[in-house]
């Protein structure tokens, strides 16, 4: 990448990923321009420093402490690399692209803003708190992008490596368009070039999941260094169809695929990650007019103060409370605090679905349904027990349907062609999606004739699979 910054005007953060990040860090700039370092500094992103990547799992893998605040520098940077990377094929297809400083700006900045919409706990948030007011991360996230930074971001005019035209001014509409994902509605009157550069937001491999991929391995402890960046980016451009992958890359793109795949089965649906899962998502059911005044879009300034710190200090302090119900949930937060967990895997299956495979009709889409099946086979003195059935499911490529399955290509050099991925044997011979099932019970007294039980149901389950052909 050119280098056309005053090194004055440029600050390094170091990552141990990504080695040095570069920034706009203000210095000598036009009177009214605001440099990158004063969005970084912003309280909306550095709340993200108080805010864990690995949601519950820095609980089960104590050197992975990581935050959101690390992951979203290391996107930026990555933005600024797949930029380096493609720039020059999207204004090949798209003729109305706009600057290469302009598109670098608008990608770093959508990489360092796309989580800025988190609740405590990530992920686990978006599921059991904010979908109770029809929200995620990312709707939150469009509104403070739009009218909380807004003003902000619209006189940001540089990054590291070139500034906007003379003409341009940066479009907020425009960041959170890029993480936010695809409906058909938001699809109308965007330009063609910001529906392909979407691509690296929301796709199978993106500037988001390739650094989290990264940065989770290493701080886990699963790998150094888990797959080829490098050549994943150098093959990578953009065909009128969308992102596309050199033949050349798909070795590195099925490696990617499948250290993710890794990923999930190992740290993220780790069995005592889940089962802490489970005791949060109690706590949380029973907690949730005490954890936030209500709706968050109502509140954006207390939301900006609410943290996983903020969040644990006050469920810490709840057992010395005079009222006599958050007294008791104060006992069980203390005892989850302490890693006090009720839940104990007992056992465990794993179910891997292929193109042709029914997912949908599989009786492992429904925790109920598994648990009424399962405490049918077991001995009737068990059937009352208390046991919990927790299903994760993870999506290892898309299919024929989904928001990323219009996002990625493959061009072919032997024909010179830009085709679908599954035309290629190795990316479609990887499954579809993975469904890590597990049992739950208080104690492993059971857990002989549990595991028998889930055998049982899993036999019923292929045969009624094979009386279906």
């Amino acid at each position: 990448m050119s280098n056309q910054i005053d090194p004055r005007r440029e600050s390094l953060s170091f990552d141990p990923i990504h080695g040095y990040i570069p920034f706009v860090s203000g210095v000598g700039l036009p009177e009214g321009e605001a440099a990158e370092r004063e969005v970084i500094d912003h309280p909306w992103v550095q709340r993200l420093r108080q805010i864990h990547q690995l949601q519950t799992a820095w609980w089960v893998f104590p050197a992975a402490e990581h935050t959101r605040f690390q992951h979203v520098l290391g996107v930026m940077h990555l933005a600024s690399r797949a930029v380096d990377a493609t720039y020059d094929s999207l204004a090949g297809v798209c003729s109305d692209t706009p600057s290469r400083g302009y598109v670098e700006t608008l990608m770093r900045l959508a990489g360092l803003l796309h989580d800025v919409g988190h609740g405590p706990f990530g992920h686990f948030f978006d599921e059991h708190f904010l979908s109770r007011f029809g929200l995620n991360h990312e709707t939150l996230g469009r509104v403070i992008v739009e009218q909380e930074l807004g003003g902000l971001l619209r006189r940001v005019r540089r990054n590291p490596n070139g500034e906007l035209a003379a003409a341009e001014t940066l479009d907020p509409s425009q960041v959170s368009y890029l993480f936010t994902r695809p409906s058909g509605r938001d699809e109308e009157n965007r330009p063609r070039w910001l529906q392909l550069l979407r691509g690296l937001f929301c796709g199978i491999y993106t500037v988001d999941n390739m650094d989290f991929v990264l940065r989770d391995a290493y701080m886990s402890g699963y790998s150094g260094r888990a797959f080829d960046l490098e050549r994943l980016l150098r093959y990578s451009s953009f065909s009128a169809r969308g992102l596309t992958i050199h033949s050349r890359g798909i070795d590195a793109l099925v490696r990617f695929i499948g250290v993710r795949g890794e990923l999930f089965r190992a740290i993220y649906f780790h069995r005592t990650v889940r089962g802490i899962d489970l005791a949060l998502r109690d706590l949380f059911a029973e907690s949730g007019e005490h954890l936030f005044p209500g709706n968050p879009l109502e509140r954006l300034d207390e939301y900006r103060q609410f943290t996983e710190w903020s969040l644990l200090v006050d469920v810490a302090r709840w057992h010395a409370s005079s009222e006599p119900r958050k007294r008791a949930l104060g006992e069980r937060w203390r005892a989850f605090l302490n890693r006090q967990i009720p839940w104990k895997a007992v056992c465990q299956r794993n179910l891997v679905f292929g193109p042709q495979d029914a997912e949908s009709a599989s009786i492992f889409t429904s925790r109920r349904f598994v648990e009424e099946a399962l405490r049918e086979r077991l001995p009737a003195e068990l059937r009352e027990i208390p046991l919990r059935i927790d299903i994760a499911r993870h999506v290892h490529r898309p299919h024929t349907r989904g928001p990323a399955a219009g996002q990625n290509f493959w061009y072919d050099a032997a024909s010179n062609l830009v085709r679908p991925l599954t035309d290629d044997q190795l990316y479609r011979h990887l499954p579809v999606s993975h469904r890590t099932c597990r049992v739950y019970a208080r104690d492993l007294e059971h857990a002989g004739a549990i595991a028998a039980a889930f055998d049982r149901l899993l036999g019923s389950e292929r045969e009624d699979d094979l009386t279906n052909m």
